[in-house]
């Protein structure tokens, strides 16, 4: 490696360094996956709820359950709320029939989510859309405790409510919906009711964000996730789902722990910077070189014209225009599928129907040869006579007249 190569390579390096000190050191931008996971402090996680609710609740046991609640409940005997946030949740038959099995005993389940659908309980929601943009949310408890105080969100995101509800059972404890600029309710819906089943109750609330980082450390809107907390049960535990999550609450593998550290991560990056550049540089230094082995060369065109060269400085033309009869011959028979056992005119009339040649042109080309064939001696000029009428013969086979 020259100088001025040495030189270059140093460059890129201090270039790749640079990049990633500046790419390390600058500020990240802010993660708004709604993950709902209680270890993460990013908005839409729900770290700050989890810490509250063992400062709101220090006599209630909270438990964490990271297995399905099919697998969790099979154990009748457990007792508590079981807490379900996230983004959506799909519950299967078998799975929810379990749940209301937990709820008939005298337990609670609190779930709250955009999507849900849950046909067994008589429930059904759907979007509730505003048509006019200027217009903004609004979300209103019903209990008179609570005074009547509406709240709002300032962040996008999905307005489910409720369109069927078993109103035998059920009772209505929020609602939501969109004001104008002149404070006046233009759309509405339930998102917040509690089903009374067997001796417990199921709480279904649909805008899971209330719970979140980003709602809770809002001075505004701190006081409607309490409001809605307040119908959790203090005399039997919490059960926290940290299976149903739209974020992985684990590490799941070695490059995801090496990933999910700034510093790590560019450790491992300058790592496989360092790997590239020592084969790039290492690698082509010590390579053993490859010797280049020519392919044989293919003789048979050069062996033949030095037979053929032979024959004409010999002035032997009687025997090359034997040869090229018995390889025209042999072109009959391959390419024409003729036999040319005897020649007659039968014969001239199949090759001159099978090759596209005129029968006179076929009859001038044979008797030639016959002529070539009585002769003891033939001169240089009619060898190529000879020649001539058979590579106009050949021409008109491969491409017509």
């Amino acid at each position: 490696m020259d100088k001025k190569t040495k030189i270059y390579a140093a460059l890129f390096v201090l270039l790749i360094f640079g990049y990633m000190y500046l790419e390390s050191t600058k500020k990240q931008p802010i993660n708004w996956f709604p993950t709902y996971v209680a270890k993460h402090k990013i908005p839409y996680g729900t770290f700050v709820l989890k810490e509250e609710l063992k400062s709101i609740l220090p006599t209630t046991n909270i438990t964490t359950v990271d297995i399905p609640p099919y697998v969790y409940l099979q154990d009748t005997t457990r007792v508590g709320t079981y807490l379900f946030v996230d983004e959506a949740i799909n519950f299967g038959d078998a799975e929810f029939l379990r749940l209301m099995e937990f709820v008939a005993r005298g337990n609670d389940v609190f779930i709250s989510t955009h999507g849900m659908n849950i046909d067994t309980l008589n429930f059904e929601t759907e979007r509730l859309i505003s048509k006019n943009l200027d217009e903004k949310v609004f979300f209103k408890q019903l209990n008179k405790a609570f005074k009547g105080k509406e709240y709002t969100f300032d962040r996008p995101f999905i307005n489910q409510v409720f369109t069927k509800i078993d109103t035998v059972n059920t009772t209505v404890l929020g609602i939501t919906g969109y004001v104008n600029e002149d404070e006046e309710r233009t759309e509405e819906g339930i998102n917040f009711v509690k089903h009374t089943y067997g001796k417990g109750n199921f709480y279904l609330h649909t805008f899971p964000e209330v719970f979140t980082n980003y709602t809770i450390l809002n001075k505004t809107n701190h006081q409607h996730t309490a409001n809605i907390l307040s119908y959790l049960r203090t005399d039997i535990p919490i059960l926290w789902d940290a299976y149903y999550k739209t974020g992985k609450s684990k590490i799941t593998s070695p490059l995801q722990y090496l990933l999910s550290s700034k510093y790590l991560k560019w450790a491992y990056y300058m790592a496989l910077i360092g790997v590239l550049f020592f084969i790039v540089f290492e690698g082509k230094r010590k390579q053993r070189s490859i010797p280049i082995i020519k392919p044989l060369k293919n003789q048979t065109v050069a062996f033949t014209q030095t037979i053929s060269n032979m024959y004409f400085e010999k002035q032997e033309h009687k025997t090359i225009a034997e040869h090229k009869i018995s390889y025209l011959l042999e072109f009959i028979r391959v390419k024409l599928n003729i036999s040319t056992t005897i020649i007659d005119t039968e014969f001239y009339k199949n090759v001159a129907m099978r090759s596209g040649n005129s029968l006179e042109d076929v009859e001038k080309l044979f008797k030639f040869c016959d002529a070539i064939h009585l002769k003891n001696q033939i001169t240089d000029i009619e060898l190529i006579k000879l020649n001539t009428l058979i590579e106009k013969f050949k021409k008109t086979i491969q491409y017509g007249k």
